[in-house]
C-alpha cells in the first residue's frame, strides 16, 4: 500500500463462546464505514507466531526492533487492506477465550441429533 493510504482503524475484537470457531472483529474507521469480519480463532491465534490463512484472511507475524506485532491482512473482491496488530494483548485476549472455550472443545456443546435432523429437513414449501 501507498503511505499515503495509511490511518489509524479501531478495532474491537469479540468473542462469542456459543460461537467459539470465530472472533469477530470490527473494524472502524474514524467518520467513515464499520465493517464486521469473522475470522477463525485458530488462524487468527498461529497468525501471531506464524504464517497463517489462504485467500481472503492472511495473518503473520512482524517483529521491529521495539515490539512484537503481526501483519493481518484481509481481501474483498478488487481490494486489500494491511492492519499492524500488536501481539501481547491480542495474545492475552485469546488466551482468555481459550480458557472459556478450550481448543478442541468449540463442537462439544452441539447435539449433533438436532443439527443432523436440520440439515436433512426438506423446505417448507411457502403458501401466498
Amino acid at each position: 500500500m501507498d503511505v499515503s493510504a495509511r490511518q489509524a482503524i479501531r478495532a474491537k475484537f469479540r468473542f462469542d463462546p456459543d460461537a467459539p470457531l470465530v472472533v469477530c472483529v470490527e473494524l472502524v474507521v474514524e467518520g467513515g464505514p464499520r465493517v464486521l469480519w469473522r475470522i477463525g480463532r485458530d488462524l487468527l491465534q498461529q497468525g501471531l507466531y506464524s504464517v497463517s490463512g489462504l485467500g481472503d484472511v492472511q495473518i503473520w507475524p512482524s517483529h521491529s526492533e521495539d515490539r512484537a506485532t503481526a501483519r493481518l491482512q484481509l481481501t474483498s473482491r478488487d481490494m486489500a487492506a494491511l492492519f499492524e496488530l500488536p501481539v501481547p494483548p491480542l495474545a492475552d485476549w485469546l488466551e482468555y477465550t481459550y480458557e472459556l472455550v478450550p481448543a478442541g472443545h468449540e463442537l462439544a456443546e452441539i447435539d449433533w441429533d438436532v443439527a443432523t435432523a436440520d440439515l436433512l429437513q426438506e423446505p417448507r414449501a411457502h403458501s401466498d
